[in-house]
């Protein structure tokens, strides 16, 4: 079920998956007006988060798409340009940067509490092969356990923390903490937040809390699991099925507003019981 008032949203990380919580909120909004005291966020489920706050989620639909409507291919292997052999990160981060622009930053700053997961691997001195490792862990525990909360990866090493996305927004670091939030080796490189190498926070958790953790929370997956935690006050909320957007592939935008449709026919679902 859908919470009637929820004082807290988690934004759950899946990539291009996350277009069914935008659906999902954009339509669920046609009748209800949501006003939670606090939102979290990790990997894509960052730039989700970020997009509902600041009322930019359809125009993050549209500037996706115009990206992807360029590319063919995920793949460079025999043709590599300014990007190497993968567009992923300067496609993404070029996304985050037009879409959270300063109006949008400014609505984040005096929203509400947001905060985003981010990890950082170990000190190895190599950060994407490290990360590569995690990455193989987190992949294995979520098909083992078939959870949104984790732990191998963390006996790894890895290391997660929230930040303070308003903060980050005031001192226009927000794009930049948006983009560390959603790193996966090898795709993506592993860049630095505060002097520390980060990866993707999904690793850590796929839905991670707010803190402090308070009152009725609705949790936005974008994957069905078997096992969900049973917390009073806690509600997890599913696509119906699985999304036509898979994690990484760049190259379709029409799988992008078909996810998005999905979200909508499913927050429509519910709505009607």
């Amino acid at each position: 079920m859908i919470p009637k008032d929820p004082e807290q949203i988690v934004f759950s990380g899946g990539g291009l998956r996350c277009f069914w919580q935008g659906g999902f909120l954009t339509e669920l909004e046609k009748t209800r007006r949501l006003a939670p005291k606090r939102i979290t966020g990790v990997s894509g489920g960052a730039l989700a988060g970020a997009a509902w706050v600041a009322d930019v989620e359809r125009r993050l639909l549209d500037t996706m798409c115009d990206a992807f409507a360029q590319r063919d291919s995920n793949l460079g292997l025999f043709d590599p340009d300014e990007d190497g052999i993968t567009p992923h990160q300067r496609l993404y981060c070029n996304v985050v940067a037009e879409v959270l622009d300063k109006a949008a930053c400014d609505r984040i700053a005096d929203g509400p509490q947001f905060q985003i997961l981010i990890a950082h691997p170990p000190s190895t001195g190599l950060p994407t092969l490290t990360g590569t490792a995690l990455a193989a862990a987190y992949e294995a525990e979520l098909h083992v356990k078939n959870a949104p909360h984790f732990g191998w990866a963390e006996k790894m090493g890895l290391d997660s923390h929230l930040v303070d996305a308003n903060a980050a927004a005031r001192a226009g670091k927000l794009t930049d903490l948006v983009n560390a939030a959603a790193v996966i080796p090898p795709v993506f490189e592993p860049p630095l937040w505060q002097d520390r190498r980060v990866v993707d926070g999904g690793m850590a958790d796929q839905a991670p809390l707010p803190d402090p953790d308070e009152g009725v929370t609705m949790v936005l997956l974008t994957r069905d699991y078997t096992r969900l935690p049973e917390v009073d006050g806690r509600h997890y909320i599913a696509p119906s099925q699985e999304t036509p957007a898979d994690k990484i592939d760049f190259t379709d935008p029409q799988k992008l507003r078909d996810t998005w449709a999905q979200g909508e026919r499913d927050a429509r679902r519910y709505l009607d019981g």
